[in-house]
């Protein structure tokens, strides 16, 4: 009587382990999921800035850029720490006619839509 006690106890022991380790594992999963949500949401915004401080200062703007704001939006670009919106954004500041300032301002904007993430 007092194995069956025993082995009832352990199973049920055995199961609630179980239970919980999957509890966990679970948890784990929901975690990382958050966790990569939180990461393109934080990028999104930063996307999102650099693309609201390039209209302001250089679409809007009348004059030409100062040095802090193309400091500014050099800082905000490389914060996007992505190579490609980086190259893009060199090809558009180092272009030597209004054409091909034209062109390389619509691929950066395509660029930076493509990289905003649902």
């Amino acid at each position: 009587m007092l194995r069956k006690i025993l082995n009832i106890i352990l199973a049920v022991s055995l199961l609630a382990n179980i239970f919980l380790a999957g509890g966990f594992i679970w948890s784990r999963l929901q975690e990382k999921d958050v966790k990569k949500q939180l990461a393109d949401q934080q990028l999104n915004e930063k996307t999102l800035l650099f693309g609201k401080l390039f209209v302001q200062k250089v679409l809007q703007g009348a004059d030409e850029i100062n040095f802090e704001d193309r400091l500014q939006l050099e800082n905000a670009v490389r914060d996007l720490n992505d190579s490609e919106l980086f190259f893009q954004w060199q090809k558009f500041t180092k272009s030597a006619t209004n054409t091909q300032a034209q062109q390389e301002v619509s691929r950066l904007f395509i660029l930076l839509l493509d990289k905003i993430k649902n």
